[in-house]
């Protein structure tokens, strides 16, 4: 076979020459190359993981050993809702160890205690913490159903305003659960909200809360490939509705991996964590890669 699959008899048959053959050949081979779409390399640039638990004392060693590996400057350490006591003491002794790592959140294991709104203010005040959470508001599998919109959450939403810590929350949204945080969002204009994992909804259900409510982030922890729904197996793509609404709105996501379980705190597990994590935000726009990555988080939290 000649050029391009063709026969040389079928090429002499139309009076194409083989020089003219070749460079048709070559001019065709080019543009099919140029045709094809570059796949994107991973996010090379400066990675906070803004949500993360501890599941024992001594996690956080192989944890910040892992974010030396690969590159990531922060960790935000949450508290696990009220399920582990020792969140407060864990924390800060991690905080203490690691410095310039640790970034220590204020735990609240019951929003709804009579004494939360003040403990919380004295908490803050205490540890000088710039975030606080993760509050469990509806967590199925737990079987907590909680008003954001109440009277004490709104106690908890106006020390944390005062004291310009956002707050992160767990609240598995359906349509109910959507309505009372939207509440919630109307009435506590003053506080950021974080909503965890992406508050396990899709982006048509997200896109109008983020549109009407500019108090409102979004942080993509615990989607990765070991849990449901994740933003991408992990090989695959990252899924479009997701990449859509987040280059639609840039300022307003941020990048956590959630490995709180003693599984996910091994070493190799947290490099093929840490790797997909940024292999997912390879694929949004360089710019964007970079807010949702470490801009928004940094700025959220008045980090240098």
């Amino acid at each position: 076979m000649g050029a391009l699959g063709i026969d040389d008899d079928t090429w002499r048959s139309y009076g194409v020459t083989a020089s003219s053959r070749t460079a048709l050949a070559t001019v065709i081979s080019v543009w099919l190359v140029m045709a094809v779409p570059a796949v994107a390399g991973p996010y090379t640039g400066p990675l906070i993981d803004a949500h993360f638990h501890l599941s024992g004392p001594k996690v956080i060693d192989g944890f910040v050993d892992a974010m030396r590996e690969n590159n990531v400057s922060r960790v935000i350490i949450l508290g696990v809702g009220g399920v582990q006591k020792e969140d407060p003491v864990w924390i800060a002794a991690a905080a203490k160890k690691y410095q310039r790592s640790v970034v220590p959140g204020v735990p609240v294991p019951n929003p709804e205690a009579p004494e939360a709104a003040k403990k919380l203010e004295d908490d803050i005040k205490r540890t000088k913490a710039r975030i606080v959470g993760e509050i469990h508001v509806r967590h199925v599998s737990r079987k907590i159903d909680r008003d954001p919109s109440g009277e004490p959450f709104t106690k908890l939403f106006e020390v944390a305003a005062r004291m310009l810590t956002p707050v992160v929350i767990h609240d598995e949204l359906d349509d109910a659960a959507g309505a009372k945080l939207e509440k919630a969002l109307a009435a506590n204009r003053k506080v950021t909200i974080i909503l965890a994992h992406a508050g396990a909804a899709a982006p048509a259900r997200l896109e109008p809360l983020l549109q009407r409510h500019p108090n409102l982030f979004v942080d993509l922890s615990g989607m990765h490939f070991e849990r449901k729904p994740s933003l991408a197996t992990e090989d695959g793509p990252l899924d479009p509705g997701f990449k859509a609404l987040i280059e639609k709105l840039p300022d307003r996501f941020l990048m956590g991996i959630d490995a709180w379980s003693p599984k996910a705190a091994q070493p190799e597990m947290l490099d093929r964590l840490m790797k997909w994590t940024r292999r997912v935000l390879g694929e949004l726009k360089p710019e964007v890669a970079e807010r949702v990555a470490f801009k928004n988080a940094a700025g959220l939290l008045h980090l240098e």
